[in-house]
């Protein structure tokens, strides 16, 4: 008897653009609101490292965003990945980063590697007749296989008809939505967009992009189904039961340390834990039952003065890391366990002084990059962005590699159960070196 593998099979297209800021967030954000308007069920990933635009496309298609990469995810997790949402969802959009080629991996990479379409989101605010060229030699470049492009930010119905009548000239490329200029648009910081709380009415932002992509439905369902292999959802889960059985993780969750992967909770899950989470600027302590303690990044330099008034959540972290229990600081973490933090306007507040030194905010970008942190259970993955650089007497005990170059990256600071670095984990990418960092040290 032969076996037949079954798949499921959903419209997947890849959202890139030329390069950043031509609106490839707000114009997979618009589309997700208006195909689930179309009573389809969406699912959304974001190419590479990043916590803000998930957080704005998990508003939009009311479903959990996870990264895809080919070098931190790795090949295999993002197949299981996408035919997991291929078995639950009609439609796959993942938008990509900075421009189609840029970075190794690139989007067009990932695309690629999944015979994944791509969508162009073009701006054409300073552009009408090159808009053809732009398209062309996108897809002509890689190549890549070209499903269509949505034009952000047209003027009227006169340039419209102008950037279309080019488009025409590159041969099975449609054009497949427009978008006018926003009247209100999402709104951006130093790390790149706000988090969706802090956008009044958010929701409405989303719906009126929604109402105002113009979308061509016959182009779009023109589009061809994926099948992703139903087999993948049946194998190991990332985080290998029994790493951290009967431990207790608390987690550091408000305005202020937001920026977590959702892979990096379900592997702590899948790994045996139970998450705690608290909040350090409600001055809320560390759970009483924790084992463990997680402080990711996020803003905590916007909110300075709360957390240096927060005498609760200061004191219980001094006490847990006195008596040895693990704690990852990561980058926003790192920076409220120095002893003080200077805020963008030059004033430095007292924080929880569980390493010596300051952290001090930058005019300008400190440290980017996708980087990796050898522990002797194994290779951890993961990426550097950060604004502030820490001033220590503290001596490293690691540095990260730059998988760009192979250059050492961030500092790795560890000490009685403390870890601290910018360096920002993807846990899966080795669950046991991860656990290591959740389990005391060895005596």
């Amino acid at each position: 008897m032969v076996t037949v593998a079954k798949a499921s099979a959903a419209r997947t297209v890849l959202v890139s653009a030329v390069a950043s800021g031509q609106g490839k967030t707000t114009a997979t954000a618009a589309l997700a609101r208006r195909l689930i308007r179309e009573g389809l069920r969406v699912r959304v990933f974001k190419t590479g490292p990043d916590y803000l635009d998930p957080m704005i496309l998990r508003r939009a298609s009311g479903a959990e965003v996870y990264a895809l990469d080919l070098w931190m995810v790795g090949l295999e997790q993002c197949r299981r990945l996408l035919a997991q949402a291929a078995a639950e969802a009609d439609v796959i959009l993942i938008e990509g980063v900075m421009g189609l080629y840029d970075g190794d991996p690139s989007s067009a990479d990932l695309a690629r590697a999944f015979g994944v379409p791509v969508v162009a989101v073009l701006d054409a605010s300073k552009m009408a007749q090159t808009a053809g060229a732009v398209v062309l030699g996108l897809q002509q470049f890689g190549p890549v296989d070209m499903a269509g492009v949505i034009v952000n930010r047209v003027a009227g119905t006169s340039h419209a008809q102008m950037v279309a009548e080019s488009i025409r000239n590159v041969p099975n490329v449609p054009l497949l939505a427009t978008l006018p200029r926003q009247q209100t648009s999402l709104p951006e910081r130093h790390l790149g967009l706000v988090q969706p709380e802090e956008v009044e009415q958010v929701d409405r932002v989303l719906d009126q992009l929604a109402e105002q992509l113009e979308l061509d439905m016959d182009a779009w369902n023109a589009i061809p189904l994926i099948a992703f292999d139903d087999a993948l959802l049946a194998s190991d889960a990332p985080g290998k039961p029994g790493l951290l059985a009967g431990k207790t993780v608390a987690i550091a969750r408000d305005a202020a340390f937001a920026f977590v992967y959702p892979a990096n909770l379900e592997c702590l899950r899948e790994a045996g834990a139970e998450l705690r989470f608290f909040s350090p600027i409600a001055d809320e302590p560390i759970p009483a039952d924790a084992d463990a303690v997680y402080i990711p990044g996020g803003y905590p330099e916007l909110h300075c003065k709360e957390l240096a008034s927060a005498q609760r959540w200061r004191a219980s972290v001094q006490a847990a890391h006195a008596a040895g229990m693990p704690i990852l600081a990561e980058c926003g973490g790192m920076m409220v366990i120095a002893d003080t933090l200077t805020d963008a306007e030059g004033k430095a507040w007292p924080m929880a002084g569980l390493m010596p030194g300051q952290v001090v905010m930058q005019p300008r970008l400190a440290g980017i990059g996708m980087q990796s942190l050898t522990l002797p259970e194994g290779e951890l993955r993961g990426h550097a962005f950060h604004y502030s650089i820490l001033q220590t007497s503290a001596e490293p005990t690691a540095k990260t590699v730059r998988q760009k170059n192979g250059q050492p990256g961030e500092a790795v600071y560890r000490s009685n159960g403390l870890t601290a670095t910018y360096f920002h984990a993807y846990f899966s990418s080795c669950p046991a070196a991860m656990a290591r960092l959740f389990l005391p040290e060895a005596p």
